[in-house]
């Protein structure tokens, strides 16, 4: 083996805030992954590190399950992967479902069954976006019937606990939120495993059998129905892995250094304060004296913070700092984080990862963007006409993924990290440079095919540059465009005669005479204390 030189920096930070090794030999372009101080991999991990810019072969790529979906997301993940993971790596261990509504309708849903048992199975899960289709959808597809949702199938196969969905942050780029924002989402119970029946008037009662399902019952509720047309909701929330969420939640939030709320309707839904409870003991026992050091606690008198759900859906939008982090139930988990995206751009810009957990304790995880197929753009697509979709989201899915299986995997640990780093560079850069879709850069944006084709030149570019022009294109400050910022309505053509009228020698450029006449004219030229303003 050659000698190789070992390197550490801080890692970038996306996707939960990872960290990896950077092995050189030579003036090679590898990440540098591990915080300052870390202890050196062993020599055995050592050994099956790769050099990312002069293996010869592809590297192995760790087992992980792949579910493809279908539309606009499925024919742009099929261009990533062909273009920024296929040149890198092997990927036979990665064993592929294809969910698509024709594909389980065929298979009369077992293709959905196997799917959950090898995610189960591997723990590392990457899913494409799918369609759950209407009944109307279903017989134009040609469907023996409507086809149920298959994340519940996931959520339940995979002993589902909470559903992480984080912001996404590039830096150079100045979007909703300014720090992180993580949100927990207890992935199980509530309204989506509902059952329900239309029913008339009469009486309704609710009946719970305890152990045996055929002893003496419990009456949960009983009333009265006077109108004619009433609708029966019933469901339950399943409170034995809380602890759990709130040990996954807690510590998310100590590594991100943000303070923790909790998100209730407990006053009014006063069954809701069970899971309250569980949170706050756990926090008290484990977690309140480490937050109060790192003073995480401060504005909130130094106590675990509640808030009420209604409460939350405004400070949403006033928090735009950002650097907090809040755990709710199923649905309101669901509604406050749609808020979220939509605060810090789109639903294309925040994470959705699934957190289970096997028999054993190992961590299943799986990753997938946030939004859905974006069936608009497929079927201009289908028209022949130019798309511009933008895979941020899917691309920051298939990073975890990948980070995950090799991190249940560990031969070809160092590799995965240091290459993901730079595909996460490569992209986000692309983005920051002007290249990005037209949802960023408006019509002069890239198209689909085209935004996906510099990523890729982008991160070849990176992998073949010495380590020190790398990390200086990889890392260079690049100043925010506030082009980005959601509501952001600056008139450029008044912005250019404003210009113009203040660059009096035409140079193109405003000297500091020039300047501090403009200064003074517009009235916010800086005074000297006490001393009344220029005119």
């Amino acid at each position: 083996l050659r000698r190789m030189n070992t390197s550490f920096g801080r890692s970038v930070s996306g996707q939960g805030g990872r960290s990896g090794l950077r092995l050189s030999n030579g003036p090679t372009p590898q990440a540098m992954m591990l915080r300052r101080g870390a202890r050196l991999l062993s020599k055995a991990q050592v050994r099956c590190a790769r050099n990312l810019s002069t293996t010869p072969q592809k590297v192995r790529a760790p087992a992980m399950v792949y579910i493809g979906g279908e539309e606009m997301t499925h024919y742009a993940m099929q261009l990533i992967l062909k273009k920024w993971i296929d040149p890198y790596f092997d990927t036979s261990a990665w064993e592929k479902f294809d969910l698509s509504c024709k594909a389980r309708d065929a298979s009369d849903d077992r293709v959905l069954s196997e799917a959950v048992e090898a995610g189960a199975r591997i723990g590392a899960i990457f899913k494409e976006p799918t369609i759950t289709p209407t009944g109307v959808q279903a017989k134009e597809m040609g469907l023996k019937k409507a086809l149920s949702s298959p994340n519940g199938a996931m959520r339940r196969g995979w002993n589902g606990i909470t559903i992480s969905r984080d912001t996404i942050h590039i830096d150079g780029m100045e979007l909703g939120f300014k720090e992180p924002v993580l949100f927990e989402r207890h992935a199980v119970g509530g309204e989506y495993g509902a059952g329900w029946k239309k029913v008339g008037a009469g009486r309704l009662v609710t009946k719970f059998y305890p152990d045996d399902k055929y002893g003496e019952a419990v009456t949960v509720d009983e009333r009265i129905l006077e109108d004619k047309h009433n609708v029966v909701v019933v469901y339950h929330n399943p409170y034995d892995n809380i602890k759990d969420l709130s040990h996954h939640f807690f510590k998310r939030c100590l590594a991100a250094n943000i303070t923790p709320y909790v998100v209730t309707k407990k006053t009014v839904f006063k069954w809701q304060e069970g899971f309250w409870q569980i949170m706050k003991e756990v926090f008290d026992e484990y977690y309140k004296v480490p937050f109060a050091k790192m003073g995480l606690l401060k504005r909130t008198g130094g106590e675990l913070p509640h808030l009420i759900s209604d409460a939350a859906t405004m400070q949403i939008i006033r928090w735009t700092d950002g650097g907090f982090g809040m755990a709710a139930h199923n649905y309101d988990g669901d509604m406050l984080t749609d808020e979220i995206a939509q605060v810090h751009r789109s639903p294309g810009f925040i994470t959705s990862n699934l957190i289970g957990k096997r028999a054993d304790g190992v961590p299943i995880m799986e990753f997938e963007a946030s939004h859905g197929t974006v069936a608009d753009l497929w079927n201009a697509h289908l028209r022949g006409e130019e798309t511009s979709f933008n895979p941020l989201g899917m691309a920051e899915a298939l990073i975890g993924a990948m980070r995950h299986s090799a991190d249940l995997d560990s031969k070809d640990k160092a590799f995965v990290y240091n290459y993901t780093a730079m595909l996460r560079q490569a992209m986000h850069r692309t983005m920051v440079y002007g290249q990005g879709t037209r949802d960023l850069c408006g019509p002069d944006g890239l198209t689909t095919e085209d935004f996906i084709e510099k990523v890729s030149w982008r991160l070849g570019r990176y992998l073949k540059m010495g380590e020190a022009d790398a990390e200086q294109a990889r890392t260079a400050p690049v100043r925010p465009n506030r082009n980005f910022r959601r509501n952001y309505s600056v008139d450029a053509e008044a912005i250019e005669a404003l210009f113009k009228e203040y660059d009096t020698d035409a140079s193109g450029s405003i000297q500091l005479p020039e300047f501090t006449d403009m200064m003074v004219k517009l009235g916010i030229a800086p005074t000297k204390l006490g001393e009344a303003p220029a005119k």
